[in-house]
């Protein structure tokens, strides 16, 4: 064993491998992808025997991927984040009628915030409606205990398992014991054993739903009991002095779940420490940790509620706890009041935080003259004030930006709607190229187009959809397309990563997490075969190519493609910077306001022969790459090129083999 500083996600990984997990895998999505990329680096230095990893083509896949290990009694992880869960959730639904052999425990990343999603969703509320027990951790520390148990729990009861921390757990950092070497757990001797109870026919699934519901009586009692997991629903009585009838007896309760326990008891030990200092009573308490929210521990909720009055309860997304505890009210007639989300006395969106919590407890323990007033001070307001604001933006040399700009200028004054998706490229929104329109999940910018085209066949619509996202989920959507004959514009942005998620491989570059290295799909290829019959191909930095490219893809009467393709500033050497000749700059600031790269930027006390008074447009070397598009913006041959553009696409020509070296690099690091 060694002690080592890791994230909760790279704990996490651990403990799936101590565990025995011999079959991994996912699909990219913050606050996630850690895991899977830390099993991969593990198995990379030999350090993780008999495991495989991968980044499968979508979450529906990856899980589909996980069932059939664990049907063959292997113990098996699947990952992601939780609206990753929406596109697996067709088969985690079944999954849990038909039942498993080996270990399957299904790791979902909630983000409260949202800080990087689409929603807020509770994943604890998906673990109820599809019937599967679900674990919520506290502390990465508890996450990593939690992880290796939900496998155990898992094969117990034949049912898949979620382990659901949220994204402040997931990035903690602190030090774990971790095997310097790991082996996968050994298959049973019979494997995978054919029975009818692996095929969902109807009758099976009414017989599975009648096993599921008893199962879950059974955990419940387990969750309350079995010394396995009562250790992840701590519970002890707090405070200097009694509200009660009779001395020592708590009258007022606490629950928590997820991150906002340890957000609780830290802000309970800070309340306790100044009441000890002004020498005043803190009123006795008792709180509950709940890390087992579904099925819920009636048992420990019986206790927990004995001879309380009032009860708060602190969560982060949904009112699962709450409900849960007011649900308990009703079924044993008891009269204590439940404080939360509903009665506007915790937070009921977004992520909790000390602060919050500290002012809250204080309010609900009549204690407030201990906190006193928190709120930010004048000259904290003034410094704020002098932040500047930064709006999320396409990286300076970004190939997206030239996208959506030749299909700006391609389209004219003609009537649009730009059907976005989900990556990077969402960021086209933003002014000054305003070049996205909607954005609803993963690979809809595709399907969503064709409602447009059928309800408003005067305009025409184009929909952007990246490279990894087209084989995760835009077959479908093209399919249609080509069936139903939908004059739609379908432009991928192949840019030869997963880049909004931290540069992970997919289809098109032919690179594994086990190492291999097979033939990149081609994406023009899976588009013919679809049907497409018009595609086009462009370097998005080459501003004549991508305007010529475009102009043939949008007057097409029918499904048409157009192929933008240019790797990732994150996975190529930048080039040299552009520069800007100060005598012939005007400052029209055409090359900021036409494609709006953070590498320009405005001196307005600069002058020069054309300028004069109006200030020039400069250069920041540290943030340009030479990706030239502003070179060719510029209507004053102001901007010196830093190299032709036939040169910078010979050099741009390997991005998979870059993008193996940075994914290996960023490992490392």
């Amino acid at each position: 064993m060694t002690k080592q500083l890791l994230m909760g996600n790279q704990a996490f990984a651990h403990a799936a491998l101590e565990a025995g997990v011999r079959v991994v895998a996912g699909y990219p999505g913050t606050p996630s992808s850690e895991l899977v990329e830390t099993v991969a680096h593990l198995h990379e230095k030999g350090a993780a025997q008999g495991v495989h990893v991968e980044w499968s083509t979508n979450e529906k896949a990856a899980l589909e991927l996980a069932a059939g290990a664990a049907y063959c009694g292997a113990r098996a992880l699947f990952t992601c984040k939780q609206v990753g869960l929406n596109v697996a959730s067709d088969a985690l639904m079944s999954l849990n009628y038909v039942g498993v052999k080996g270990g399957a425990v299904l790791f979902v990343a909630d983000d409260p915030g949202p800080i990087s999603s689409q929603t807020e969703q509770d994943t604890r509320r998906f673990a109820s409606f599809a019937k599967v027990p679900v674990l919520d951790p506290a502390t990465p520390e508890q996450g990593f205990a939690m992880m290796q148990v939900a496998f155990d729990l898992s094969e117990r009861y034949r049912t898949p398992v979620i382990v659901r921390p949220t994204t402040r757990i997931c990035h903690a950092s602190t030090f774990f014991d971790v095997a310097d070497q790991t082996q996968a757990r050994a298959l049973p001797e019979e494997g995978f054993e054919p029975d009818p109870r692996w095929i969902i026919f109807p009758r099976r699934a009414y017989l599975g739903h009648g096993e599921i519901n008893d199962r879950l009586k059974d955990m419940a009692h387990d969750f309350a009991h079995d010394e396995q997991f009562v250790q992840f629903n701590t519970m002890f009585e707090g405070g200097t002095s009694g509200r009660s009838d009779r001395a020592g007896t708590p009258r007022l309760g606490i629950v928590a779940g997820g991150v906002s326990a340890a957000y609780v008891q830290d802000a309970l030990s800070e309340l306790e420490r100044r009441a000890q200092k002004a020498n005043v009573s803190l009123p006795v308490y008792r709180f509950w940790q709940v890390g087992t929210p579904y099925p819920f521990p009636e048992d420990l909720a019986t206790s927990f509620a004995a001879g309380l009055e009032r009860v708060i309860v602190f969560e982060e997304l949904d009112s699962v706890l709450e409900d849960e505890m007011l649900m308990h009210a009703g079924r044993t007639h008891a009269s204590y009041e439940v404080l939360g989300k509903y009665t506007h006395d915790t937070r009921d969106r977004g992520e909790n935080d000390l602060d919050d919590t500290l002012l809250r407890l204080a309010n609900y323990l009549g204690v407030d003259a201990l906190v006193g007033c928190m709120s930010m001070s004048e000259e904290q307001e003034s410094l704020m004030a002098k932040v500047p604001i930064r709006p999320p933006v396409l990286c300076a040399g970004c190939p997206h930006r030239g996208s959506f700009y030749a299909i700006k200028r391609a389209l004219g004054k003609t009537e649009a709607v730009l059907c976005g998706d989900i990556g990077c490229y969402t960021l086209g929104n933003a002014a000054p190229l305003e070049a996205i329109d909607t954005c609803l999940c993963m690979g809809a910018g595709i399907t969503m187009a064709q409602g447009f085209s059928v309800v408003e066949p005067h305009k025409k619509q184009v929909a952007f959809v990246g490279d990894s996202t087209f084989f995760a989920s835009g077959l479908t959507g093209v399919a249609n397309a080509v069936y139903n004959g939908h004059d739609i514009t379908i432009c991928v942005l192949d840019n030869s990563t997963t880049a909004m998620t931290g540069s992970q491989p997919h289809p098109g570059t032919g690179v594994t997490l086990m190492g291999e290295h097979r033939p990149p799909i081609s994406i023009e290829a899976v588009l013919r075969a679809l049907g497409v019959k018009c595609i086009e191909h462009a370097d998005p930095l080459n501003l004549e190519e991508s305007l010529a490219a475009a102009q043939n893809a949008l007057n097409y009467a029918g499904p048409a493609a157009l192929i933008f393709k240019s790797p990732c500033i994150q996975i190529v050497k930048p080039g040299v910077p552009v520069e800007i000749d100060t005598e012939a700059c005007t400052g029209c600031k055409k090359c900021i306001t036409e494609i709006g790269c953070p590498g320009i930027g405005f001196d307005p006390q600069a002058r020069g022969a054309k300028s004069k008074e109006r200030g020039q447009a400069f250069i920041d070397p540290t943030l340009c790459n030479g990706c030239n598009l502003c070179w060719q913006v510029c209507p004053f041959d102001a901007i010196a090129p830093s190299a032709p553009l036939d040169t910078q696409q010979t050099e741009q020509s390997t991005p998979v083999s870059v993008h193996e070296s940075a994914v290996k690099e960023a490992r490392n690091d």
